[in-house]
């Protein structure tokens, strides 16, 4: 032992954990750096040197997709809370903000690519960077909404004598955002973002092979290299492209959301004794890293001082301060009243003006068609989903099992079911109108699962053992129990699954092999056919159907019932 003395400080210096966090910070360093490399070389670039179905490309191919994943997400983030503590918080521009995020998340992702990619493409004329904008955007409608909608949920939903408690311990707003509301919404949060992420790479052929019109552009990433595999009938490419994608999502969820799900465990509301809690081989690294930790106090200590700046004021409000309350009201109202007349008048110029009668009863028929696959998909997801998610979110084993499975099945991009689809529609001469209807649910359906995993791993563990000493058993037990715990999260769930599945419409009544093509009617096909054909026109009046459509299914129906699990249901 006295020969390895003067190592010991060696040792104290750094511990195995240490260099396990040096090599994870270096590689992720490297990785960043080489995913960034080309993003300000000419656009002609790509041309020069095309996409290969070589396997060789995939790790290049794969860096790229997950960078600009993980890029989207970040922004998806920083999107969820902001818009969604404005519009949990402000009861004025809650009005406005839900029914926003509803018309958002009713636009399909064709729609916003098709809008958009002059817009970004101008940011950086001449550049890779500028369809980088373009992708990471495009993956950005596809993982925002639903944080959104989960956080502004939970904020909904934080029980009132955790808010009696931080007003008692005299937390401003901002340390009560801090250290109380995101911390409850933190675990469904985690849940929604690993589906968003899953959700993104439904998407990502559509994000990184951005065809509208005579505009095509091709990035390098596992989405265009799927896109170019459908094209050439080449199915061994696509098995190099699943068995990628199975290696990246297992990548991330072991370095990302593993670690994540493990680290929220602690802000759930109940704490059950006995019950194993997820773990997390990163995890540990990190809290063991003397590095890391250094890098996390420093983090904590900005928290804890930005949370002290901010004062809590307990002065009584005047008498005049009314007045310019009423003042704000006013504003806001002319504001949005200005908004609605400028958007009605552009519709009315632009969209009716120049749409037969004929054509927006055809859109309209179309749109009722899509309308019902997407309930009757729904309504199967839910007698599926419903019962798994209970009884997983029940089991943090099982939870931890199932995760990285569900997370690979929804991210699996439906694009690539299409060879088996179209080949089984042909050779059998079956109805596109039915048998394309399931790839429409196939990336969606999760959302449900997900959110009902979420909220049955929030109930309350007095209240199972409450329902177990009664002996509250079968159907009395969902529906007294089990039901009633889950309805916020479901709905929130059904919400973004119903918004999915009608953007997933456009990806799915439209099926693409080679130079077959299997069309079901519907208004996606519609839309799908229009932005081909890069006819503006048509693009407009097939996006603003849906958004109509979708905004007023979750108006008339699925807010009415998000409202009344709140009300009823809500943790007290």
């Amino acid at each position: 032992m006295n020969r390895f003395a003067p190592y010991v400080f060696l040792r104290d210096l750094a511990s195995r954990w240490d260099v396990l966090a040096f090599i994870v910070v270096i590689g992720l360093i490297v990785f960043l750096g080489e995913t960034s490399r080309g993003l300000f070389a000419p656009l002609s670039q790509l041309e020069i040197t095309p996409l290969s179905l070589n396997p060789q490309h995939l790790p290049e191919y794969a860096a790229r997709t997950t960078f600009r994943m993980l890029a989207g997400l970040a922004l998806s983030l920083v999107f969820t809370l902001t818009y969604a503590t404005w519009a949990a918080k402000s009861e004025r521009a809650g009005k406005l903000l839900v029914p926003i995020l509803d018309i958002l998340q009713s636009v399909p992702i064709l729609g916003f690519i098709s809008v958009t990619v002059v817009f970004f493409m101008s940011l950086a004329p001449g550049r890779v960077l500028g369809a980088e904008f373009a992708a990471i955007f495009a993956i950005f409608t596809s993982q925002a909404w639903n944080m959104a909608f989960s956080f502004y949920q939970s904020l909904r939903t934080v029980p009132l004598e955790l808010i009696e408690a931080s007003e008692s311990f005299r937390l401003s707003p901002w340390m009560r955002f801090w250290q109380l509301e995101v911390p409850f919404a933190m675990p469904a949060l985690i849940w929604n973002m690993m589906m968003s992420m899953s959700g993104g790479w439904f998407f990502v052929v559509a994000s990184e092979s951005i065809s509208v019109g005579p505009t095509t552009v091709a990035l390098p990433g596992i989405g265009s290299y799927i896109a170019l595999a459908i094209q050439q009938k080449n199915l061994g490419a696509i098995g190099w492209a699943i068995a990628a994608m199975l290696i990246v999502i297992l990548l991330y969820d072991q370095l990302l959301f593993r670690p994540l799900v493990a680290w929220v465990d602690r802000f759930r509301v109940e704490q059950e004794p006995g019950v194993r809690v997820p773990d997390s081989w990163a995890l540990t690294m990190m809290r063991r890293s003397r590095l890391i930790q250094a890098a996390t106090v420093a983090f904590h200590a900005a928290v804890l001082w930005t949370s002290r700046a901010v004062k809590r004021s307990d002065e009584p409000l005047a008498a005049a301060a009314a007045t310019p309350k009423r003042s704000l009201d006013l504003l806001w109202v002319s504001l949005l009243v200005a908004a609605v007349v400028l958007g009605l008048w552009h519709i009315v110029w632009v969209l009716i003006k120049n749409t037969p009668l004929r054509e927006a009863a055809e859109v309209c028929g179309l749109a009722t068609l899509t309308m019902l696959r997407v309930f009757i998909l729904i309504a199967l997801a839910s007698c599926v989903w419903v019962p798994i998610g209970v009884w997983v979110g029940m089991r943090p084993r099982a939870a931890q099992i199932v995760q990285p499975i569900a997370q690979f099945m929804a991210a699996f991009p439906a694009n690539l079911l299409f060879p088996i689809a179209v080949y089984g529609i042909v050779s059998w001469k079956l109805n596109p109108d039915i048998f394309l209807s399931p790839l429409m649910i196939l990336g969606t359906q999760w959302y449900i699962l997900f959110n009902v995993i979420a909220g049955a791993s929030a109930i309350p563990a007095e209240m199972r053992y409450v329902a177990a000493n009664f002996r509250v058993t079968g159907w009395l037990w969902w529906r007294k129990v089990a039901l009633p715990a889950i309805l916020p999260f479901y709905v929130t769930g059904a919400i973004t699954a119903s918004g999915g599945s009608w953007n997933a419409a456009i990806v799915a009544e439209l099926a693409t092999w080679g130079q077959t093509q299997v069309r079901a009617r519907g208004l996606g096909s519609y839309i799908a056919e229009a932005t081909a054909a890069g006819d503006f026109h048509r693009i407009i009046l097939g996006i603003g159907t849906m958004s109509l459509f979708v905004v007023v299914i979750n108006r008339l129906f699925w807010r009415p019932l998000y409202y009344y699990a709140e009300r009823k249901y809500r943790l007290t």
